[in-house]
This record gives C-alpha cells, structure tokens and sequence, in this order.
C-alpha cells in the first residue's frame, strides 16, 4: 500500500507557535495576550484558538511564522551599561538593542548578566533549551574573567575555591586561576556552574577584594572566539548539541 502523508490536524495558536520555534508555549502565551499575533491578518488573543498550518497564515509582529522555521540561538558579546531584559518601563539601554528581536520575537536572553558585566550573554527561541541550561540542579559551567581590587592573597583564593559563605548559603566549589596581581589590583578567572544573582561579585567582596571589571568569557563548550563586543551571531547546529550535551552538575 502507498504510504499516507502525515495528517497535520488544527492546533492550539500556542502549540503552534512553540513548534515553529517562535517561543516556549508559556511565551507564546504572552504573546498572544499581547496582541502581537495575527491569524489570517486578525489579532488573536483568545488561547484556546486554533489554527490550520495547511491554510492558515501566522504572523507575530508581522514577520510570517512557518512550521518549517525552528528554534533560532544567538550569541552576543554584552558590552557593560546595557541590562538584561527585552524591554524596560524606565526606558534604560537594554539587550533587546543588540539583537534581532524584530526577526525572532519570541527570543529570550538564557539567564543575565548585570548591567555593569560585559561578555558571552546566549538568547534563544527554544525553551526547552532555554530551561535545560537554567535549572537550578543542572547549571552548567561558566567562566568569567575578574579585575579585583587590591593585591589578592593566596588565602582569598583559596577560600574562593572552596566556598564563600553569603547571606543565601555556601557557593559550590569553584576552578579559580590567579593571572596577576599588584598592590592596586589583582586579575583572575572563575569558573562556577551556579546561578545566583551577583555571585561572582559577592563572592569577591564577601573574600575583601571588590570587583572592578567582570567578563564572562564562557558558557558551557563555547566561547566568542574573535565576535565583537555588541555584535551577536547564530549559533551552528553543532554548537546548540553541544548545548544540549554539556555536563551538567
């Protein structure tokens, strides 16, 4: 017998957009209470409308949305002054600026870096993805380059290593490398797989060494190689299976 061609059935507006990659179905959600999508040039706000992907078209922002589009991860190299978030009430400098918000709207920035943070910053339209890399139990490693204040000595290092007791509990034990150091100042890396908010800041003052520049070079496999400072790029299909294969802890 001839094989029958797959029978793609109407489906939730939601469910829709989540496998075309826009967004997280929750995401979708917001969207479309939004008002941001259209169904056959409409608004729908109503989550439990559907959708026929055979005849009906849907846009978010007016960029058309196709089963065949997938999930999309970027990369960006975050200067300092810019917050994390996609839009900001108070008008601030915000990463939405340096990324193709327009072209995917359902893009997401995978965790944050504080505004006065510079370095690899990930966004992405796939929110299994997305929740995977951020799960409290499963965070992978990353590493930041630090310019501490003052001449560090072996002890401050050394409890870094070990764990900082701060108002939240112990960090886990982290991977630290002294690159330099004087009187004024004192360079480092550190690599940690937590998540919490300021941590490598607070870990550095709670030790009497205040942070003075903080970059984050790595998260996870990947690094920005030669990608500029406010310039993002796409990651390869090999690059977002790294993602999804990085050891967790």
């Amino acid at each position: 017998m001839p094989q029958q061609e797959e029978r793609i059935v109407p489906m939730r507006v939601q469910k829709f957009l989540a496998r075309a990659g826009v967004a997280s179905r929750r995401r979708s959600e917001d969207l479309m209470t939004a008002g941001r999508v259209c169904v056959n040039g409409e608004v729908v706000t109503e989550l439990g409308a559907k959708v026929d992907p055979r005849v009906d078209t849907v846009t978010v922002d007016g960029r058309e949305v196709r089963l065949t589009d997938g999930p999309v991860t970027i990369m960006l190299n975050k200067p300092c002054g810019f917050i994390t978030t996609m839009s900001d009430p108070y008008g601030r400098a915000c990463v939405a600026e340096l990324v193709p918000s327009d072209d995917y709207p359902g893009l997401f920035p995978v965790g944050r870096l504080d505004t006065d943070t510079s370095g690899l910053l990930l966004f992405s339209t796939d929110g299994e993805l997305g929740n995977s890399l951020l799960h409290p139990r499963h965070h992978v490693d990353k590493t930041y380059e630090a310019c501490v204040q003052g001449r560090i000595s072996d002890e401050a290092l050394q409890t870094l290593r070990d764990g900082v007791e701060l108002d939240d509990g112990v960090t886990s034990p982290a991977a630290v490398t002294l690159v330099s150091r004087s009187k004024e100042k004192s360079r480092i890396t550190l690599v940690i797989h937590e998540g919490r908010t300021r941590q490598v800041r607070r870990m550095c003052q709670k030790v009497g060494h205040p942070v003075l520049e903080l970059h984050r070079a790595q998260f996870g496999p990947l690094t920005l190689g030669d990608l500029p400072e406010g310039s993002w790029r796409e990651l390869t299909k090999a690059e977002v299976e790294s993602l999804r294969s990085a050891p967790r802890r």
